[in-house]
């Protein structure tokens, strides 16, 4: 079996972050998406993996390099417009051959895997085999109705008046069938090649197509807030493990992650929480739910439920939750800035901060 990642989306619901970077190299407890999805492919024993992209081939490809650190082998896909699911399908026909493969969404969070869902279509080998997920609000995905013996009766786009619960949410077991219904297909009506419209045609032709359960914990990070609230659950299974400098006048409580080369100086961090490689925090509390890249620098600061990205530096801010800062941002009280002045932040209170790469922001005195 192969894997076709789908990375060509644009993210114009993470602005400001997906002006800089792909969506899919948005960290999650400091490893970008791309690489829990990786992971998560590897842990069913896949490791040729396809990953389709569009404008971001140098970011993703310089993230990920050929795969080996992960344990998988990348081949980069172009696609040139998004244009669609099914037609990510096409654009890798020959990549994967006559191969069955799965398709998985490159900014979907699973962290619980599907390997048990693996197993099941590996040992029944139905035409294809979907992933669903039961939301609150199944009008905003593809639908499935499935059949009390799990097979798929009918596949619907975003229906305005949904049957069922049940959510395609972007993992998809596949056999070569699937090629000769995509072929078969036409773009819909917003100029898509529909993957719930290839799907379809196997069920009208009689294929078996069967729906296979993820109870687990289920995020698309295409906004800010699901980005944090993913932060929290994978961080919910961190492991306590303390490699780098911290000294005497400094507390660690709970599972807490400090990379190598890091430095904690008369510091408080309450676990969950991840410091990054190479990171100080100086005379700073560090709160639950909390990751800070790699490289960042955080002196007389407290934050807590935020994600804090590599080479940030945070000084004097003393009441930042729940917010997301990017790569190389400054916020805080520095030296005398450029004649160009900056945002200005109160010094006192609490702020949620969305703050894109290279941006900085005074605190007032």
């Amino acid at each position: 079996m192969k894997a076709l990642v789908l990375s060509g989306g644009s993210g114009t619901r993470l602005r400001p972050f997906s002006y800089s970077m792909p969506k899919q190299l948005i960290p999650i407890a400091n490893k970008p998406v791309l690489e829990h999805v990786l992971t998560a492919i590897r842990d069913i024993g896949v490791t040729d993996v396809g990953i389709v992209v569009g404008n971001q081939l140098r970011a993703i490809s310089g993230a990920l390099g050929d795969g080996s650190a992960l344990g998988v082998r990348i081949t980069y896909i172009p696609q040139a417009e998004p244009l669609g699911l099914a037609h990510c399908v096409a654009v890798g026909r020959d990549f994967l051959g006559d191969d069955d493969f799965v398709m998985y969404l490159g900014d979907n969070m699973l962290p619980e895997g599907v390997a048990d869902l693996a197993a099941e279509f590996r040992a029944r080998r139905p035409a294809a085999q979907v992933v669903v997920h039961k939301v609150p609000d199944p009008q905003e995905f593809g639908v499935a109705e499935v059949a009390a013996d799990g097979s798929v009766l009918r596949l619907v786009e975003k229906p305005a008046r949904p049957r069922t619960d049940l959510a395609l949410i972007g993992v998809y077991f596949l056999t070569p069938v699937i090629h000769e219904a995509v072929a078969a297909i036409s773009p819909s009506a917003r100029g898509e090649l529909e993957i719930t419209d290839a799907l379809q045609w196997l069920v009208d032709r009689g294929e078996t197509v069967r729906a296979g359960e993820y109870a687990g914990y289920w995020k698309d990070t295409g906004r800010v807030e699901d980005v944090l609230d993913c932060n929290r659950e994978v961080l919910r299974a961190l492991t306590r493990s303390v490699a780098a400098d911290v000294d005497e006048a400094s507390e660690i409580t709970g599972p807490v992650v400090v990379e190598p080369g890091a430095r904690v100086v008369r510091s408080r961090i309450e676990g969950p929480a991840v410091i990054g490689a190479g990171t100080l925090v100086e005379d700073s509390h560090v709160g639950p739910y909390t990751s800070v890249g790699s490289d960042c620098v955080l002196r007389d600061t407290r934050l807590d439920d935020s994600i804090v990205l590599d080479g940030a530096s945070l000084c004097r801010v003393r009441g930042l939750y729940g917010s997301v800062i990017g790569r190389s941002a400054a916020i805080g009280t520095f030296p005398p800035p450029p004649a160009t002045s900056a945002p200005h932040l109160p010094a006192a209170g609490r702020h949620r901060l969305v703050v894109g790469d290279h941006t900085r922001i005074e605190v007032a005195a």
